[in-house]
């Protein structure tokens, strides 16, 4: 008297899976509203009181203790002033717009003649 398989679903199977899920459920129900009643409320942990590592508390003493480099503004600006007028001579000097303006002409008409004969 053996059970074989069929072709159907199994609602026996099916009866006992349901049934255990529900059981799981229940319990899972029951153990949650004894948690609620009995448990009381978590208390926070205290905040940590920040604690440096004694090599960086060393550090930052260090740190306290070493002299800023000092910025002089004031002398930054004389000496650019000085350098100015000196490079100002070596410096050659800008022709005016007119005579860079017949430049262009002059060079305008050169290519132009190159153009005519065919060499550029």
């Amino acid at each position: 008297s053996m059970k074989l398989g069929g072709l159907g679903p199994d609602y026996e199977t099916i009866k006992e899976k349901k049934e255990k899920i529900k059981l799981q459920k229940e319990y899972s129900r029951q153990i949650k509203e004894y948690n609620m009643r009995n448990i009381t409320v978590v208390q926070r942990l205290p905040a940590k009181p920040q604690v440096c590592s004694v090599s960086r508390h060393k550090a930052l003493e260090y740190a306290k203790k070493i002299p800023r480099p000092k910025i002089f503004l004031a002398k930054q600006e004389q000496e650019v002033k000085e350098v100015l007028p000196q490079a100002g001579p070596r410096l050659p000097k800008i022709p005016s717009l007119e005579s860079l303006w017949s430049r262009h002409e002059k060079e305008k008409e050169a290519v132009a003649a190159f153009e005519a004969l065919h060499i550029l």
